[in-house]
């Protein structure tokens, strides 16, 4: 909407280890109530930026807005209770615990509770506050339908269901801005035309804003409202879908050559970078 201020501002973002660049002067904004996927080759820089957001990685240089609030500096932890949760390119799930217990980790910064009163269980509200807590969850566990598997312990979940339960843990957190990483890695078409669904109901019927890192450019191009991307730690493009699909630089980053005659949706094989993507600088993966 015209003159509000944007939900995510990344201005001027670069980001240094120990002398490689892995992002440089990346500047690009979300509105409130966008899907917004970063995508490049692999090792462009997109979990970087991320990890910037999310308040992993501070950046060298640069500034992170969160609603026009500076958060450049801030903690994971604060940022989390600003309303930003994420998923991560790596499976992060308690492998002991039960799907149930993962899921109610993403409540814990809303609990009121501590362990003072709550060592009272029953006479300071604390069960209550925790039987509220599970209602807010199995409507989730419903959404994502993992109800059959609320019970088992997270690692012995196949892992399709395991990076479900690592949406369910994130959507927890009740967050305004919702940060993917891959989610769609590794899975079979079906497991993603699941998730593909489940994220773009999370955007137009819960109202959370999405970034979203993804490799497979039909998922992209269908669910996404912008798309930016990175290439070694640079934006290249940015816009509409198939206006970005179709830009010449972004079909060479992805294909190595000016690969005129290949479609504009293609993905690398496997959803692997090209051959020339393996001279990237390893500190600078992802």
């Amino acid at each position: 909407m015209t003159g509000e201020t944007p939900l995510l501002e990344v201005r001027d973002v670069s980001l240094s280890f120990r002398g490689v660049r892995a992002l440089s002067h990346v500047t690009f904004s979300v509105n409130r109530g966008e899907l917004f996927s970063i995508i490049g080759p692999n090792g462009a820089g997109k979990t970087s930026m991320l990890n910037c957001v999310s308040g992993r990685y501070t950046p060298t240089d640069g500034r992170v807005l969160i609603d026009g609030r500076d958060v450049t500096s801030m903690k994971p932890n604060a940022r989390a209770g600003l309303g930003i949760g994420r998923t991560f390119q790596n499976l992060a799930l308690f492998s002991h615990m039960s799907v149930l217990d993962n899921i109610m980790v993403g409540r814990h910064h809303l609990l009121r509770n501590n362990v003072l009163t709550g060592s009272l269980y029953w006479l300071v509200g604390a069960q209550r506050e925790e039987l509220a807590h599970r209602r807010e969850v199995e409507e989730i566990i419903d959404f994502l339908e993992i109800a059959h598997i609320r019970k088992a312990p997270a690692g012995t979940l196949p892992y399709g269901l395991r990076k479900r339960v690592e949406l369910a843990r994130a959507v927890a957190l009740k967050p305004r801005l919702l940060l993917l990483d891959e989610p769609m890695a590794g899975m079979n078409l079906e497991e993603k035309e699941d998730m593909a669904r489940y994220i773009n109901d999370l955007n137009e019927e819960w109202g959370m804003t999405v970034v979203m890192i993804e490799h497979d450019m039909a998922v992209v191009v269908d669910i996404s409202d912008r798309v930016l991307v990175l290439d070694f730690g640079r934006k290249i493009a940015e816009g509409d879908p198939d206006a970005v699909m179709s830009d010449p630089g972004v079909r060479k980053a992805y294909l190595g050559a000016d690969a005129e005659a290949e479609p504009a949706d293609a993905e690398p094989a496997g959803g692997q970078a090209p051959a020339a993507e393996t001279q990237r600088p390893a500190a600078a993966a992802q």
